[in-house]
Order: C-alpha cells, then structure tokens, then sequence
C-alpha cells in the first residue's frame, strides 16, 4: 500500500505526544528527528524534508494550542498541515481549452504505464465529463506499442488515430489532430515514445511534436516505485518541454511514497492524478490533503464517498438506508451491497479510507480472498427467499440445510449470519444518530480517528451551507 512504511513511522513519532498534557522541546525535537528519519528513509528530497521539519519545529513551538485541542493533537494538526503544503494544498485539474478540443501530450521513461495511463486518462474523462476523447498513436518505436493502444481504444469504445508506415511522429500528430477536428473530438490525448533514460533525440522529437499539437497540458508520467529518481526525472522533462503536471503511476505499489511527497516541491509541478491499479478504473484524482490525511492514518472518507457516489444509485442507496434505520436490511439488500463494495476496490484499502481503522494493527495484514465472498455468497443463494427475507427464521435445521447446500461447514454459516445481524444492529443505530455506536469500533477512540471525524464534520457542515445558498438562489 502505498506510504505504508512512512505512515506507521510518522504515526508512531506522535502517538508519544498524543497523551500529554504539555509538550516540551525536547519533545518537539525527538518526534522531529523520528519524522526526519521516516521521511528520509520513504526517500524524500533532503531539502524538502529539512524545510518540512524547521517549519513543523517553529510552528508547534511559536503556536497556542486551540482550546478545542490538547497539546499533542495540535502538533499533529501541524504535520497535517505542512504534509498538505508539501503536496500542494489544493487539487489540481487539467487546462481546459476554451474552444475544443482539450489537447492533452503525455510524456515520460519506457516503463512508467504511460500507454496504460492514457487508456486510464480516456476512460477518466467519459466518466467525469462525458468525454469523447481521441488517442493519437505517437509510440512508433516500442513493439506493440500501437497494438496496445488500439486495444485500449476497443475496450473503451474510444477511437485510435495511428499510421503505421508513417516515420515522422510530428506528421502523425498533425495529421491526428485534423481528423479529430473532423470528428468534432472534445479531447485528444497524444502518447508519445518514451526511452529508458533522458536523451538529446527524445527531447528533440518531443519537442517537434509540441510545435506542432500546441498542447494545453503536457502531463509527465512517472513511476512512484523510482522514488528520488523520480524528481529528477520530472525537472530533467520540465527544463525542455515545461510540463503542466504530473501522473504517478504505480502508487499502489511503494510503500514509502519519496515521488509523491518531493515531486511538487522540487519542481513546483502540481500531481494531477495518481494510478494505484491496473485496470483502467484505477486512476484518481490527486488531493494534497486527503494524501495528508492517509499518511497519518486519519482516513479518506471523502475519496471513499465519492468512490461510491460514482456506482451507487441514489435511489436505491435511500431505500438501502431507510432499511438500515427501521432494521429491516436483508440478505438480498445484503447481496447487492457486497457486489457494489466489491466495485470500490481491495478492501484492505477501502478499510483504511475509514478514520480510525488506518491505525488497527488488527487490519495490518488484512487481505480478502475472492474466494472468501464466493463462498459468502454461496450461503446466501443457498437460502429460500423467505430466509434471505427475514434472517431471524433461520433456525438450527435451517442452517444445516443451507450448510450442506452452499459446500461451507455449518461453523461457517453461523459464524457469517452472527456478524450480518451484528452488522445491522450497528447500521440501525448510526443512521438514527447514534454515533455513540461508532465508539466500540476498533480505533476510534484514537486521537487521529477523532481529529479525521471532525476535520470530516467541518467539511460536511461546509457542503451542507453550499446545498441551502443554491436551494435560496434557486427559490427566490
């Protein structure tokens, strides 16, 4: 996961802070060296992590603490906050041209999933904006280079412009961006060749093709697992084609997370989005703070929200939560449910989207084998519909017959209706306002769990006076 080894590191500095009613400098300074030292050791710049940590020292030791904080908690308020600065305060979009189409250039090293990524990109923007984008095959030199992308393209129903016994890239980004002129495409996405390291013809054949497309955004993509190298990487780009942001890829894969906290600093270029994944779903919007928030453990709920937003129905996810409050959530709610959690992603990574759970040691190596929901599902549809309807009538017999229906031990059966009725019970009281439910979860109960539930508090209110100024505007 990525930032795993970085996180527990930081966590740990200021878990000893966390209890104390007064923090001296010394202190400050022990949790200083041990944040310097994980930060170091996740292979971040040393010049970013020696301004990183004077600014955290002279702000924990020049601030009041708030009154709504204890001493502890506002020196991990403080890190939150640098961290945020560090990866760039506010997401970033794309430059958007005024009339169409959005020219995008993608550019990067052999290696990185730059051809992967525009299928990504493309996918991204039918998603979010209904996009009809066209990919211009401008890779002539890796084998099946051209190959990958027209299946890309034929997966996402999106068009291919190539010319295989054309030479000259500049030519066929030329003649690409006649034909989506043509098609009236609202984005071209270009994917250009890569090398396995920065040379004089790379740069020059990229900048030709820049001449000629005038692209509104030059989008850098680099692996996240190279770390520092990373860094040099985009400014060795930067110094010749003025990149306007970057894509790491890969994130999923490094534990320690040197690109993604150097990339911004070093080179003042914005990370637009990251790829944890290797499916075409698997590409995120980046945002600094929310990035901020995984690294000290306190949770993404807002990315898991809107991770959900884009696969649930609203109309259903109403009916699903009335059932929850009047405890009337079956197996078939059950069911569907559990195929729609499974569109989210791993649940290792769903769980750590969750304030207090990031910090369970308890979910360190939690992995769910599909096997595992195959065989939950099984249970189910070994069910008649009256039991899938009302659980409460599944008596012993019941449960050998679906045990001996489903291949499953009777043990396991049991074991899976107990933690469904347990589950329910607890959805029934946090949907009718009892968050005093929440307090026997694993976690939550942490400083970080209750600093991640209010920051998500504030934010919620926020949203929530922006819904009633449209409703007022709309009404008068």
């Amino acid at each position: 996961m990525a930032f795993e080894n970085l996180s527990e590191r930081i966590q740990k500095a200021l878990k000893n802070l966390t209890g104390k009613g007064k923090i001296s400098e010394e202190d400050i300074n022990k949790a200083s060296r041990e944040i310097r030292l994980a930060l170091l050791e996740a292979d971040v710049n040393f010049k970013v992590v020696k301004d990183f940590i004077k600014k955290i020292k002279q702000e924990a030791l020049g601030k009041e603490v708030q009154e709504s904080l204890n001493p502890g908690q506002q020196v991990i308020k403080i890190v939150n906050e640098e961290l945020t600065k560090m990866m760039g305060e506010t997401a970033v979009g794309l430059n958007k041209s005024k009339h169409i189409p959005t020219i995008i250039m993608m550019v990067g090293l052999q290696g990185t999933g730059k051809t992967t990524t525009v299928g990504k990109l493309a996918y991204h923007l039918q998603q979010t904006e209904k996009a009809r984008p066209l990919l211009i095959a401008g890779d002539i030199y890796r084998p099946a280079a051209i190959d990958q992308l027209k299946q890309i393209g034929q997966q996402l129903d999106v068009p291919v412009f190539n010319e295989a016994d054309e030479k000259d890239v500049a030519k066929i980004v030329e003649d690409g961006l006649a034909e989506a002129d043509k098609n009236k495409n609202d984005y071209i996405i270009i994917d250009t060749a890569g090398r396995l390291e920065i040379d004089e013809p790379l740069m020059e054949e990229l900048e030709r093709v820049k001449e000629v497309a005038l692209p509104d955004n030059i989008l850098l993509v680099v692996d996240a697992m190279t770390g520092q190298a990373a860094t040099d990487v985009a400014k060795g780009f930067d110094e010749r084609l003025d990149v306007t942001g970057v894509i790491l890829t890969k994130l999923d894969g490094d534990t320690r997370g040197g690109a993604a906290l150097s990339i911004r600093a070093v080179t003042g270029k914005p990370i637009i989005y990251t790829g944890q994944g290797e499916k075409l779903t698997d590409l995120q919007d980046f945002h600094p703070d929310r990035m901020a928030s995984r690294i000290l453990g306190m949770g993404d709920m807002l990315t898991l929200i809107e991770k959900a937003q884009q696969d649930y129905d609203a109309k259903e996810a109403e009916k699903v939560a009335e059932k929850m409050k009047a405890n009337t959530f079956d197996f078939n709610d059950f069911i569907d449910q559990l195929e729609q959690v499974q569109k989210l992603g791993p649940l290792d990574q769903i769980m750590k989207m969750i304030p207090g759970m990031a910090n369970n040691p308890q979910l360190k190596n939690l992995s769910v084998d599909e096997k595992q929901i195959a065989h939950t599902k099984a249970i189910v549809y070994s069910m008649t519909e009256a039991e899938r309807e009302d659980p409460d009538i599944l008596n012993p017999s019941r449960r050998r017959r679906i045990a001996a229906g489903s291949g499953r031990p009777v043990v396991e059966v049991n074991r899976m209706i107990k933690q469904f009725k347990q589950a329910r019970d607890m959805m029934s009281k946090i949907t009718k306002g009892n968050t005093k439910a929440l307090q026997g979860m694993p976690g939550m109960n942490s400083p970080m769990a209750k600093m991640a539930m209010r920051k998500m508090g504030k934010q919620f209110k926020k949203n929530k006076r922006k819904r009633m100024k449209k409703m007022k505007r709309f009404h008068s």
